[in-house]
């Protein structure tokens, strides 16, 4: 069994950038190596821009490379949520940004022609208990009343026709959802974004910034030379540390874990996720799983609120492998090839938030729903850059910070576990 990311294991670097020269001055430095990044080097790049991304240890290796290969529509705290907190017609352009983000992701496959295993199966959430799937039918009346959303209901009487499980009392499926290999498509973003004419610096961490004057130019200090940038993006997410202090005190970093078994038999496949959809269930621990490109199933959550490292990795991949058992007996007996973690960077309001600070652009928080939202917020923040600010309806969202939170995370994440689970308990 491998201790790391299925995605990276099986895909091929698009080059080798630990030993690429850091340029004395650019445009755009942008710090952080995953699809916020990436995405923003190649966008600012092809607008005109001399840009130099920074990533301290290698291109895609946090949560973008990390995480389950699903892009996915919806916000991470419920339509009917959204309603509640912003009004129906705030409620409606935050769930049409992730459509966008969608899109963004296909248009940029389509158009680059990229082997990256893109296909648009659709998004399944599976309701945990009978009251989850009571709140799902007036969650797809809204959808469907308020965005057009094409969401459709499975009740548990035909439930077998979406997944191979008898756990869920139901579902509700939106066709508009789509998976891809993230390892391929990480890299391949890295490619156009060298092609575009931006350079690339892995282990290069950002150790200091200092501010220039009062705009948007900073001197950056790494671990690998120093530079001068006419504007800072930050897309580091559950990465997030220091220099960039207040962006880390509104970031906690949780653990989310992943387990992917050996090549499964086709008819067992077809039997477990017959329409190949994006899956995850309503549970606050949730677990969310797909079948990959090469017919694993891959099962991932968050287990419990814990960090990653190589100990928590193999405790809470164990858990998940239990969980996977109890979903799915039917792979009791296969063979656990992948086990690994990552990191979800999560807000006190579960948003994505977005802007400046002190003439530093940045773009976090996206609550386990960084595949498209990552790649779609480097286009904002290129366009942020250009001086379209425009195009970043998040900009104006309160951004509070963690009370008592200083970028240890230990003791809000068991004071944060304990909470959800019992709401997933009693709700």
């Amino acid at each position: 069994m491998k201790m790391h990311s299925y995605w990276l294991d099986t895909a091929t670097p698009s080059g080798d950038y630990t030993r690429t020269e850091v340029p004395k001055e650019v445009d755009v430095a942008v710090v952080g190596g995953g699809f916020t990044g990436l995405s923003t080097a190649l966008h600012a790049a092809r607008a005109g821009k001399s840009v130099a991304l920074l990533e301290a240890n290698t291109v895609n290796w946090g949560a973008s490379g990390r995480n389950g290969g699903m892009a996915t529509t919806g916000l991470a705290i419920g339509f009917r949520d959204a309603i509640k907190r912003y009004g129906e017609e705030r409620a409606v352009g935050y769930f049409r940004e992730y459509n966008k983000a969608i899109d963004l992701i296909e248009d940029i496959v389509e158009e680059n022609e990229l082997d990256v295993d893109y296909e648009r199966s659709g998004k399944m959430n599976l309701a945990w208990k009978p009251s989850h799937f009571e709140g799902m039918k007036q969650t797809a009346e809204a959808l469907k009343r308020l965005v057009g959303q094409p969401v459709e209901l499975v009740n548990r009487a035909n439930i077998r026709s979406e997944i191979g499980s008898d756990v869920y009392h139901g579902a509700m499926v939106d066709p508009l959802g789509a998976g891809l290999h993230v390892g391929k498509f990480g890299h391949a973003l890295a490619g156009l974004a060298i092609d575009a004419g931006a350079t690339i610096h892995e282990k290069a961490e950002v150790v200091d910034v200092e501010r220039v004057g009062s705009g948007t130019v900073h001197d950056l200090k790494t671990t690998r030379g120093n530079l001068r940038a006419g504007a800072v993006v930050l897309g580091t997410s559950g990465y997030t540390g220091k220099p960039f202090g207040w962006q880390q005190r509104r970031v906690i970093p949780v653990g989310s874990f992943i387990v992917v078994t050996e090549p499964l038999p086709r008819n067992v496949v077809d039997e477990l996720l017959p329409n190949r959809r994006m899956a995850s269930d309503s549970k606050n621990f949730i677990y969310y799983f797909r079948i990959t490109p090469d017919n694993r199933l891959l099962f991932g959550g968050r287990a419990r609120f814990a960090l990653s490292d190589p100990s928590q990795d193999k405790e809470s991949g164990d858990i998940l492998t239990k969980a996977m058992h109890r979903v799915f007996p039917q792979v009791r007996d296969a063979r656990i090839d992948y086990m690994w973690g990552g990191l979800v960077d999560i807000s006190m309001d579960q948003m994505v938030h977005a802007g400046e600070r002190k003439g530093i652009h940045y773009s976090l928080n996206y609550s386990g729903h960084g595949v498209q939202m990552a790649s779609y917020m480097g286009k904002v923040m290129a366009d942020a850059v250009s001086g379209k600010p425009e195009a970043n309806i998040w900009s104006d969202l309160k951004n509070p910070w963690i009370p008592g939170y200083f970028g240890q995370p230990w003791l809000h994440l068991r004071v944060g576990g304990a909470y959800f689970g019992l709401q997933d308990k009693f709700s």
